[in-house]
């Protein structure tokens, strides 16, 4: 998946403390890996642990990205934290055909009940695979995974360098939950 011009932009809806930063800054790095030009940036107001969170990733295969502003107009959204479909609107300019990636047990249907945009939509039960191989209820290395698996925009195995880097002795399981989650997301045109 490539926006226009070869310039990608993914908005990350989490909550403080569930790796919604960490998520933007390993993407930025795998692409910067595969030789393309990346920028990974969070939005801080007061935030605390639990407050909504953004961060932002930009991916251009072609040429240098000068821009610098939060992306009001993403491509792909992903949410960690289904939670916030309640209190945020995710959805807030996202481009016309754009991408959701959300972390939900719901099916398609009830994700798309709650929308009145249509767009193509990658879904997996994040929570439960965290919970399963990392112990923790944390998202975002298995969001990684969907958000990879729907887009393409990096390869998985790119990643696998920058997870060692950030996690060290835990890693192993982080890459383990992230390519779970890569083979069990689920994507559908609505």
């Amino acid at each position: 998946m490539t926006g226009k011009n070869g310039l990608i932009e993914i908005r990350w809806h989490g909550r403080g403390g569930q790796g919604a930063v960490t998520s933007a800054e390993l993407v930025a790095q795998a692409a910067i890996s595969e030789g393309k030009y990346a920028q990974a940036f969070p939005s801080f107001g007061p935030e605390r642990r639990g407050a909504p969170v953004l961060a932002f990733v930009r991916i251009d295969s072609r040429q240098p990205i000068r821009i610098r502003a939060e992306i009001t107009r993403p491509d792909v959204v992903v949410v960690l934290d289904p939670g916030l479909l309640s209190i945020v609107n995710v959805l807030s300019g996202l481009k016309e055909n754009g991408l959701l990636v959300i972390n939900t047990k719901k099916s398609f249907e009830e994700i798309a009940a709650r929308f009145s945009t249509k767009c193509k939509m990658a879904r997996v039960d994040a929570a439960a695979i965290a919970r399963e191989v990392l112990g923790v209820p944390i998202t975002n290395t298995t969001m990684v995974g969907a958000m990879l698996k729907a887009t393409g925009v990096v390869e998985l195995e790119s990643v696998v360098e920058p997870l060692k880097n950030r996690f060290g002795r835990i890693a192993e399981r982080n890459i383990n939950a992230m390519k779970r989650a890569y083979e069990e997301t689920e994507v559908k045109e609505l």
